[in-house]
């Protein structure tokens, strides 16, 4: 059978599955919640981990052999949940296995239905872990990121090392930093705190010294030492 058999065998299965399990009630809450930029089912993330989960076992091989493929149709789907359902293939199925040329992948999927909840996962799950497996593309791919005019790209460039704690690139994270310290962007400016709070966990005074001789945005330094005693 041809690739798109499989392919849309998945999804038509998955959104038939989402489909029957949709709540108005959960999907206008949701929407309003996301200030209405996507639409939903309306299915909590219990349950939709439990449906998705599910066919994905049915259908794993099919998910292994063509996870970005997938991912790409899922994503481009109107219903939030099958966007995350997008990211969550994505996450699983390519760490450790990323070619070079999925940087393209990763900042499609970051400029593509933005909000908060899709790029800050997407930032630390799959950008994180493909600058871990080709560190050498690090400082081009987040100097591209940082000065794109896309805020989005921004944020991604600052929240990308959330996850490696004792590996942070802490000169990288206080150039990120400096370089947008200015912004007026409320997710520009949280990013700044969130990554700074972060790396707190593991060297606090290293975070200290850095809020106090910068002048970062009230925002910015209230959640970097928000944490730190």
């Amino acid at each position: 059978m041809p690739l798109n058999f499989y392919k849309m065998n998945f999804i038509t299965s998955l959104e038939t599955a989402f489909q029957k399990k949709s709540n108005p009630d959960n999907s206008f809450a949701m929407a309003k919640y996301m200030r209405n930029h996507f639409l939903f089912f309306g299915i909590k993330t219990e349950e939709r981990r439990h449906i998705f989960k599910a066919l994905s076992k049915e259908h794993q091989l099919d998910i292994s052999e063509n996870p970005r493929a997938i991912a790409l149709e899922l994503y481009s789907k109107p219903q939030r949940e099958l966007q995350y359902c997008a990211i969550e293939i994505l996450i699983k199925q390519i760490k450790g296995e990323y070619v070079k040329n999925d940087i393209q992948l990763i900042e499609n999927m970051i400029v593509t239905n933005s909000w908060w909840d899709s790029v800050d996962t997407i930032a630390k799950n799959i950008l994180g872990e493909y600058l871990i497996e080709f560190p050498l593309e690090t400082e081009k791919v987040i100097e591209r990121f940082s000065n794109s005019n896309n805020m989005w790209l921004n944020r991604s460039a600052i929240l990308f090392q959330l996850g490696y704690k004792q590996k942070t690139n802490f000169d990288l994270l206080k150039s990120e930093c400096e370089k947008h310290k200015n912004s007026n962007e409320f997710f520009i400016q949280k990013a700044i705190g969130w990554a700074l709070r972060e790396y707190a966990k593991t060297n606090p005074e290293a975070v200290r010294n850095f809020v106090a001789n910068t002048n970062l945005k009230p925002l910015s330094a209230k959640e970097a030492l928000k944490n730190i005693i």
